[in-house]
């Protein structure tokens, strides 16, 4: 039970409450305030920090390899196709315009794809890159997005590839510092954020929305967005949100280390990048789907031993690879593989599912719910 001084301060009733100050909930709170600036917004976050994906992801700031962009036009078609890679182009645009590449650690490495002649043979591939450039130049304003890098492949600390692939526009990026710089952002434009708080569901109250937490009922909000993603079952479980386990490695540091940029494998299933003179690789939860549609933070060997094994097999270095950390993330999925921004409700918004491209899907989509919210007032 909250005391009287909790509720009518920490607690006061909002025009907007957002559950989860993840990069989703933290973007559409900034576009909101900038929009109108005389909102009263309060976003409750389940955690000391967000749990999800945000601050537990690889740090790539990227819009779509080659093998991934050509299997989605294969299953969405060459419009959608696009249109996804323009949004989160724009919104890797739209984080350097917000902040200095200083304060969240933007490395403008590039973006490679190591790709196996299963996928492609070297003529198809080259036919694949000049295909894709054409259709990707008015986006990226560059006639030549990616470029063979196959001859050079020694060079970047990968081995035992047939191909690799090089994207200019693509980056590392600190994931903790751009959550917290983003935080401070909107903290200074007056948005309240409340962490320990966990929703356990609203009603219909009068003109408002009765938002109960751990606590028991505990504020109102004229309206409420959802921005939980991978967690959503729990509390909109008729969306069928499907949760996607991300397991992550980062090695101890390696004495002469070539490996520099950013990397992917197998449609984006793999990835890998280097963090100073560690590596830091994710993915492969392809092995074991799912399994991997699940909500545990704790990972599973079999997939921690696939990717030590991958290391050892395709990372080129003068010493044996020693693991030092691992930890997951909990990213949302579509069957389309697009964002979801709808109301489920009169007055509930739920923005959730980058399906695993929140870094820079988030800011764009951002700005459709603050116009949505705005046309709803």
């Amino acid at each position: 039970m909250l005391s009287f001084w909790e509720k009518d301060s920490y607690y006061a009733d909002a025009d907007i409450v957002i559950i989860g100050a993840g990069l989703m909930g933290l973007w559409s709170a900034y576009e909101l305030k900038k929009a109108a600036p005389s909102l009263s917004i309060t976003i409750l976050e389940k955690n000391a920090t967000p749990l999800g994906a945000s601050t537990r992801n690889a740090g790539f700031a990227c819009f779509g390899s080659l093998t991934e962009l050509i299997s989605d036009e294969s299953t969405m078609g060459t419009a959608a196709m696009l249109s996804i890679v323009e949004s989160r182009f724009k919104g890797i645009q739209k984080i350097r315009a917000n902040f200095s590449d200083e304060a969240i650690q933007y490395d403008a490495c590039g973006g490679f794809e190591a790709i196996q002649n299963n996928h492609f043979t070297a003529p198809n591939l080259d036919g694949h890159i000049h295909y894709l450039n054409e259709l990707l130049a008015p986006i990226t304003g560059k006639p030549q997005t990616f470029c063979n890098a196959t001859k050079q492949m020694n060079r970047y600390g990968v081995k035992s590839f047939d191909h690799l692939v090089y994207n200019s526009f693509e980056a590392g990026i600190h994931s903790g510092k751009l959550v917290n710089e983003l935080t401070s952002k909107v903290l200074a434009l007056g948005v309240r954020i409340i962490n320990g708080v966990e929703v356990k569901g609203w009603i219909k109250a009068a003109e408002s929305l009765e938002i109960t937490t751990q606590f028991g009922p505990s504020m109102k909000a004229k309206q409420l967005i959802v921005c939980v993603n991978g967690f959503t079952q729990t509390l909109l479980p008729e969306l069928n949100i499907l949760p996607a386990r991300g397991q992550i490695l980062l090695t101890k540091p390696i004495e002469g280390l070539s490996l520099k940029g950013t990397f992917h494998f197998d449609e984006g299933f793999y990835y890998w990048r280097n963090i100073g003179n560690r590596i830091l690789i994710g993915g492969a939860r392809n092995l074991a789907i799912a399994e991997e549609q699940t909500t545990d933070l704790a990972g599973s060997d079999k997939i921690r031993n696939h990717l030590t094994q991958f290391l050892a097999t395709y990372i080129d270095t003068i010493q044996p690879i020693e693991i030092e950390q691992n930890w997951s993330g909990i990213m949302g999925f579509t069957p389309t593989k697009e964002p979801l921004c709808t109301w489920t409700a009169p007055n509930v918004l739920a923005v959730i599912a980058c399906n695993g491209m929140g870094v820079a899907l988030t800011p764009i989509v951002a700005e459709k719910v603050a116009a949505m919210v705005q046309a709803n007032d």
